[in-house]
């Protein structure tokens, strides 16, 4: 993988969204393995021609077997701007999610407490506060019912880490192929049925409305 395989959704000369492709980290680990972030900067400083390396701010991630849009500063105003949108919860986030069983209610908001573990990598949910946790918040609507699975839009309402993966499987539903979060098996892509659909926030620098979108959601099974 290389500059070139980089999908850009929207990009301004402060602001660019890409389509990361799941099993890839957004930034650096201690794997050490391949970032969006490397493949996003040589595709400016190819793009653009820039001496030395591109400056790119991570204003929010994703999972690596998740994928979907995230979006990246290209400038630093531009940056301490979409931070201050993320932390103030002036984004909507919206997801799709493929789930294991079958959803009843036709939608709902799910709020738990997280409590997360950094040795495991795992958080886990809890209907009260306990020591440490943290409130999270979804709303979720059915799209679909198929024989074993239910699709889903899921809207985040705060960005708790593996927030999604944690709330769904607390009811029950964990995410297909999900396997950390309690799915019965892998998929054979290594992916989980969890996609970034869409972003909706105001531009920090224009004010304008910027919606973003992906066309084709990456699922492990056809939903129409």
């Amino acid at each position: 993988m290389n500059s070139t395989d980089v999908k850009v959704l929207y990009e301004d000369n402060h602001l660019i969204a890409v389509n990361k492709t799941a099993g890839l980290l957004v930034q650096g680990d201690k794997t050490g393995d391949l970032t969006l972030i490397d493949l996003v900067k040589d595709y400016l400083v190819a793009t653009y021609n820039k001496p030395g390396e591109a400056f790119l701010g991570v204003i929010h991630r994703i999972d690596r077997p998740t994928a979907g849009i995230v979006l990246f500063a290209k400038t630093s105003k531009a940056l301490a701007r979409m931070n201050a949108v993320f932390s103030e919860r002036q984004v909507q986030k919206t997801y799709r999610a493929l789930v294991e069983g079958h959803v009843s209610a036709p939608n709902e908001t799910l709020t738990h407490y997280l409590l997360r573990k950094p040795a495991l990598n795992k958080s886990f949910a809890y209907l009260k506060e306990v020591e440490q946790s943290k409130k999270a918040s979804l709303t979720y609507a059915v799209l679909t019912h198929l024989d074993k699975y239910t699709y889903l839009s899921v809207e985040l309402h705060t960005g708790r880490h593996h927030q999604i993966r944690t709330q769904l499987s607390a009811i029950g539903h964990p995410i297909k192929g999900d396997l950390k979060y309690g799915a019965k098996r892998s998929n054979a892509s290594g992916q989980i049925d969890l996609v970034a659909q869409s972003l909706e926030f105001e531009h920090p620098v224009t004010k304008e409305k910027v919606f973003i979108e992906l066309q084709e959601v990456p699922l492990s099974i056809a939903v129409k």
